[in-house]
């Protein structure tokens, strides 16, 4: 049995004020050592921290044993277990060290294999919980670079597919141009009626480059960001009812019947002119996809809380395959290159995607019936109840 001596109140005020010292002392050196590590190992300052608490526990107990321990062998015996105990918390501290930076090294691994693989594997063991949140971290992170590449990849697809589509449908009213003008030029035709017909054909020729250049300017304004919208409370019923006066003249030269009807007075908070040029757009597509005599339809309603636009066409369908594409730059979904006469190349939805999410609405196409069914939806000014819908055009 271990025996204990008296201490004495000035002895134990020492020992505290000395016990006090060595941690002091003992932390100076530990902070110190850890800042020369801090390039270094886990396992190397889990060791300074664990030299540090062993040190001043050995010189506080130490001390106190010193002094309450009559016995030098009693004194010993306590010293030797501080000892042990000592050695147990250097194990711990290289223990836990070592599967630190064993862990560290693992994911250090797997973000190396990124550059090698291009994707990154998060390590096949259990990771403590920072690094874990770490890994997670990096999986997020990876799998948005990869969004980012994917759909950089796209739009430059896109562009290339622009360029190709554009010079080809720029060349070839240019080449139509330049051939009559140096007829015209070099008095190959001299006859009234031909040259009035040429004359014609360089204006509605020039009018399909003016076309195609300001969609070009429309879509480059959308995809900078730079498309500034004024926008001011305007009847959907009213913009459904421009949208098929304008593209009146198109369906009646094609034999195509227009029909529309929107509910009066539902209000919408948008840039007249833009938004109205995106319908001009979807409704002039249904159109031109449309045979003679088919039908296109457009109508404006109410649907859960917002505004909902739809243009069906009797285009016959789009193939399953190419309907993701369908808002693609310069898809026509049709491998032909020959602009069609009523001019365009083959931007019109894509603007008209643009425009309408430039406007926070959403846009959708899918195959219904004899064709296909264009939906644009958008957020209502204010909560508007459903008035009965107004007839808004027929042409046929």
């Amino acid at each position: 049995m271990i025996a204990l001596a008296p201490i004495a109140p000035s002895d134990l005020l020492h020992v505290s004020s000395s016990v006090a010292m060595i941690a002091v002392i003992t932390c100076a050196i530990g902070f110190i050592a850890l800042r020369l590590l801090a390039g270094r190992s886990i396992t190397a300052m889990l060791t300074v921290v664990a030299a540090v608490t062993v040190a001043t526990s050995l010189a506080g107990v130490g001390a106190i044993a010193v002094l309450m321990l009559a016995s030098a062998g009693d004194r010993q015996v306590m010293l030797e277990l501080l000892a042990i105990a000592g050695l147990a918390g250097f194990v711990v501290a290289l223990f836990l060290g070592r599967k630190i930076s064993s862990a560290s090294r693992l994911l250090l691994g797997a973000v190396q294999e990124v550059g090698e693989t291009g994707h990154y594997e998060p390590p096949q063991v259990t990771l403590p919980a920072e690094l874990s949140g770490l890994s997670e971290g990096l999986t997020v992170a990876h799998e948005r670079l990869a969004q980012g590449r994917e759909r950089e990849r796209a739009l430059e697809s896109s562009r290339r597919e622009l360029v190709a589509w554009v010079s080809h449908d720029l060349r070839t009213p240019l080449a139509g141009v330049r051939a009559m003008a140096e007829a015209l030029e070099d008095g190959v035709v001299r006859d009234y009626e031909t040259v009035s017909n040429y004359h014609t054909q360089i204006r509605r020729e020039a009018d399909r480059l003016t076309t195609m250049i300001d969609d070009l300017f429309e879509l480059s304004r959308i995809h900078a960001g730079a498309l500034r919208l004024s926008r001011r409370m305007v009847g959907l019923d009213d913009l459904v009812a421009e949208a098929l006066a304008s593209t009146e003249p198109l369906a009646r030269a094609k034999g195509v019947r227009l029909q529309g009807s929107a509910v009066r007075g539902l209000p919408v908070m948008v840039d007249a002119g833009e938004f109205g040029r995106a319908l001009r757009n979807l409704v002039t597509n249904a159109i031109r996809h449309t045979p003679s005599d088919g039908l296109v339809q457009v109508q404006g309603e109410v649907d859960r809380g917002a505004a909902l636009v739809s243009v069906a066409d009797a285009c016959g369908g789009i193939p399953n395959e190419s309907l993701p594409r369908v808002f693609d730059v310069a898809f026509r979904g049709e491998t032909a290159r020959t602009p069609a006469d009523d001019g365009g190349a083959g931007l019109g939805l894509s603007i008209a995607r643009g425009i309408v999410e430039a406007h926070a609405g959403q846009i959708a196409v899918k195959n219904s019936g004899p064709g296909c069914l264009f939906v644009i939806r958008l957020p209502l000014a204010h909560a508007a109840a459903p008035a009965r819908p107004v007839y808004a055009g027929r042409h046929g």
